[in-house]
């Protein structure tokens, strides 16, 4: 490892470490004052680009390699990610017979591509971390032809879903933004390895940014609905992670491999569902999204703790 990527390594397990404390800081600065951010809506999307475009800024050739070398493991985590986390979602928001918007936002969470922190938190547990960056990275780049046609039909029952509409930001939001990425780090790499370690950081400041938004825009209706779109997020979260790790198992892929399955299946792209939420249906529906903002990462380090203290335990065995 250079020396540069090990700078950058450190700087995104600190970040992933702090990143809950900072998005709870966020959350907490929109519930306080929220007419201070009741203008910065609109800038949602764009804010959003910014985290794609630095997770384009991280992607090598070597992450697509990996993808080709192991198809197989990759497609089964594709599978399982856009399979589990929608269908847990469904059932959740039947389950706990959410409000239309709230069950439009929990659905749309399940429907999001791998969340940006699964790599880091699959390092952490000691996992397969070429196995979740390829999933990680799929995931990204079918979003725009996955995560509407989900979200229509699993969501539609609740809320007019406008799939065409949500495939075109997709694109502008998501894609787009990381494939410029990934070109500026492929043309200027010898510059953008000098500022990686800088990425993570300005990612969770920007996601941070965007749940106050979020947050300032539902405020009045926090108070009543925070209990159970929490336990909501918990069983959704929860439920990925161990059915992810299942189905790793199930497969033979491997205890590694296991282990990162779980956080490419539990861990959302929460950014994205907060911006989508908040263009195609209502404010209240980005709450989920919000929240999940900061528990899928508590829990994702916590269990990552646990994986890798039982990994160093079976290795002295």
């Amino acid at each position: 490892m250079t020396a540069d990527a090990s700078g950058a390594d450190r700087a995104a397990r600190r970040a992933v470490t702090v990143f809950p404390v900072l998005v709870l800081l966020a959350g907490a600065i929109g519930l306080a004052v929220p007419d201070a951010l009741a203008g910065w809506k609109t800038n949602v999307p764009y804010l959003l680009g910014v985290v794609m475009f630095c997770m384009g800024l991280t992607m090598s050739v070597a992450d697509f390699q990996g993808v080709a070398k192991r198809p197989w493991a990759v497609a089964l985590g594709l599978v399982a990610h856009y399979v589990i986390m929608p269908g847990l979602g469904w059932l959740i928001a039947h389950a706990l017979d959410l409000s239309p918007q709230l069950a439009a936002g929990v659905i749309l969470v399940g429907c999001a591509p791998s969340g940006t922190a699964s790599n880091v938190v699959a390092y952490l547990a000691r996992g397969d971390v070429a196995l979740s960056v390829s999933v990680a990275t799929v995931s990204t780049l079918v979003a725009p032809l996955v995560t509407p046609p989900l979200t229509l039909l699993l969501a539609g029952e609740y809320l007019p879903v406008e799939a065409g509409a949500m495939v075109t930001d997709i694109l502008k939001t998501v894609l787009l933004p990381v494939l410029g990425g990934l070109v500026v780090r492929l043309l200027l790499g010898r510059y953008v390895n000098r500022v990686l370690g800088l990425l993570p950081w300005l990612s969770a400041a920007t996601v941070a940014l965007i749940v106050a938004v979020v947050v300032a825009g539902s405020a009045a209706a926090i108070k009543s609905a925070a209990l159970v779109v929490f336990a909501a997020v918990v069983l959704h979260n929860g439920l990925g992670l161990a059915l992810g790790y299942g189905a790793g198992k199930l497969a033979r892929l491997g205890a590694p491999a296991s282990r990162a399955m779980a956080f490419e299946v539990g861990m959302q792209n929460s950014g994205l569902a907060a911006s989508l939420a908040t263009a195609h249906f209502t404010p209240l529906a980005a709450l989920p999204a919000a929240v999940f903002s900061v528990w899928h990462n508590v829990s994702g380090a916590l269990v990552a703790a646990w994986m890798s203290h039982r990994a160093r335990r079976a290795e002295r065995v």
